[in-house]
């Protein structure tokens, strides 16, 4: 897929490639340490990655896709109604549920 010891000229064809085709984390890892210290020290493979992103960008802006989070907002806001009705409820004790039924078993019990 990819050449060693490439240029800096290209490490950029490729890192535009692979910003295309979605496979950026592909083009890291073919990297050797040399081509790494070349990107990381070259003022001008950054200043031709940034124009690159941006060509990209426009060229398929009209086929970029947003994903529609209305159906994720809604569930969030059904769950936070959910957990304010729960923390509005009143809320029985154990405690106080078994003194309920404990007064009500004396009343009804008939003396022997």
């Amino acid at each position: 897929m990819f050449e060693i010891n490439r240029t800096t000229e290209e490490l950029l064809v490729d890192y535009a490639e692979a910003l295309r085709d979605g496979y950026i984390p592909v083009f890291l890892k073919s990297l050797t340490r040399q081509e790494g210290r070349t990107i990381a020290t070259s003022r001008q493979f950054w200043d031709a990655t940034e124009m690159v992103r941006v060509l990209n960008s426009v060229g398929f802006a009209d086929k970029t896709v947003t994903p529609n989070v209305s159906l994720f907002m809604s569930r969030v806001d059904a769950q936070i109604t959910s957990r304010l009705k729960k923390a509005k409820a009143p809320s029985q004790s154990k405690a106080g549920a078994d003194a309920k039924r404990i007064t009500k078993t004396k009343k009804t019990e008939k003396p022997i």
